[in-house]
């Protein structure tokens, strides 16, 4: 059997959900079952719209509720092999703010922990550079945000 060159196409959403601080915005990182720090996301359901299903992802890994959306930050996409095809994965991100409420991460969606940290402290901890990207523009927006 042969590979197929053509990569098979997978759309997905996710969050950088930030929370004010006396301290400054705290950014949430999650890290998945690799160990691996990075931001809640998942795939957009037929029909969804990418904020609706990155807001639904945040609520399925960490369990927070009641966020407030601010926009649209920016889209990424790479390449893997998964069970010997290979993909090609989009994904949009979108700036959230969580006023309230506790993240737990959902063991059963493979989150092992939710940690809320300034922005310069998810800058070095987060584990993908392109991700990285994103969380700097959304340190950009947070920070326009925060300004009185």
């Amino acid at each position: 059997m042969t590979r197929s060159a053509q990569p098979v196409e997978e759309t997905s959403a996710g969050g950088i959900v930030f929370r004010r601080d006396a301290a400054g915005p705290r950014i949430l990182l999650i890290r998945d079952s690799y160990r691996n720090w990075g931001f809640p996301k998942g795939h957009v359901e037929e029909g969804e719209q990418g904020a609706a299903a990155a807001e639904r992802e945040i609520a399925e890994e960490t369990g927070l509720a009641g966020l407030v959306l601010h926009g649209p930050i920016q889209d990424i996409d790479w390449f893997f092999r998964f069970r010997g095809r290979l993909v090609h994965k989009t994904c949009s991100f979108f700036l959230f703010e969580s006023p309230s409420g506790e993240a737990i991460p959902q063991t059963e969606e493979g989150i092992t922990a939710c940690r809320w940290l300034a922005l310069d402290d998810a800058l070095r901890t987060i584990s993908y550079a392109n991700a990285r990207e994103v969380l700097r523009a959304a340190g950009a927006m947070v920070a326009q945000l925060a300004a009185p």
